[in-house]
């Protein structure tokens, strides 16, 4: 008889958020792409400390390009990378400036989510300044689930099998549930 509970919890358990099955938020990237160093990638890092409270890093160019006015190693951006509740708290601002509604296309096969903020006045605690201006913001969202550190360990890496990846479908479920979001 005890064999016949221990076999439904393990059922249980696969449904319940803990379960190694279920995808969660590895971490959320919000990018502010400005393409040129100086005092609008300042106005822009000042943007995105207000928004995510964290202090954004530089992007640096990669290749020099004449047209653009670009060259190698040269600041044109700024991200910052959030994890745990602090990414939570701000996806779920993030998603009410797009009233909970993402297109499908925003998701990828690996289960990744992007997409774009064209003005940061969106967000309920922003107001527009003119000294300031405005600016657009792209955000990447990345899935895992548990397991997924033995793609990044130092000793012993190996590949996430394909049963074991994220796939469109779970993040689609994953964010309808937890975040409300309509997927049209």
């Amino acid at each position: 008889m005890s064999g016949k509970k221990k076999a439904e919890t393990t059922k249980e358990d696969k449904k319940t958020d803990k379960s190694p099955f279920t995808p969660k938020i590895e971490k959320v990237t919000v990018n502010i792409g400005v393409g040129e160093a100086g005092e609008r990638l300042n106005k822009a890092e000042s943007v995105l400390n207000g928004i995510t409270k964290n202090k954004p890093v530089q992007t640096l160019s990669r290749t020099t390009n004449k047209d653009w006015g670009l060259r190698e190693r040269m600041p044109i951006g700024c991200k910052v990378t959030l994890r745990g509740k602090d990414a939570e708290a701000f996806l779920k601002d993030a998603l009410q400036t797009r009233e909970n509604k993402m297109a499908d296309y925003s998701f990828d096969d690996e289960g990744n989510l992007s997409f774009g903020i064209p003005d940061h006045t969106l967000f309920k605690d922003q107001k527009y300044d003119p000294n300031i201006g405005i600016f657009g913001m792209d955000i990447s969202i990345t899935m895992e689930k548990a397991g997924y550190r033995v793609k990044r360990r130092r000793t012993n890496r190996r590949k996430i099998p394909h049963r074991h990846r994220v796939k469109k479908e779970e993040t689609m479920n994953f964010f309808t549930e937890t975040f409300n979001v309509e997927v049209v």
